[in-house]
């Protein structure tokens, strides 16, 4: 899937919502960005954008994985959390849709809540094969407002 021609978001414009996400082009990889009032959130949203370059499709939230993960500041902490998510989606051959984090100093606690990959109904577009340190950044801007992005290999 070529990132130029699939641009999405899950929202309004930034300044109509706190939480959302949204790809951004990057050669033949594509960008995901999440955002939101916390790290958390910004995790959270980022990880939905994860999903969505894979299927345009609804995830029904039927299982669920925990995992945990950590490192030494938040954007080597964001590129873990994605590569885990990556690592469940194939160790696991499922999707997921819903995403509750916590982060405490350089721990990330999540749930990740989802379904085995159904290809006829999820017609998948890509497969991640991991998180890039290619345009990673976790900051908060003027307003308070996280965002956490990065480019994916697909």
């Amino acid at each position: 899937m070529q990132a130029s021609s699939s641009k999405s978001a899950s929202s309004a414009p930034r300044g109509d919502r706190v939480t959302g996400w949204e790809h951004f082009p990057h050669d033949a990889d594509i960008g995901v960005r999440g955002w939101g009032a916390t790290p958390a959130e910004a995790f959270e949203q980022a990880a939905c954008a994860l999903t969505a370059a894979v299927t345009q499709a609804r995830v029904v939230p039927q299982s669920e994985v925990r995992l945990t993960c950590a490192a030494p500041d938040l954007e080597l902490l964001f590129a873990e959390w994605l590569n885990a998510i990556i690592y469940e989606m194939a160790v696991r051959r499922m999707l997921f849709g819903k995403f509750a984090v916590r982060i405490s100093d350089g721990h990330l606690e999540a749930t990740l809540r989802g379904e085995p990959v159904d290809v006829a109904r999820h017609a998948p577009a890509s497969e991640p094969k991991g998180a890039t340190y290619t345009a990673l950044k976790v900051a908060s801007d003027a307003d308070g407002i996280w965002s956490a992005a990065c480019v994916v290999d697909v």
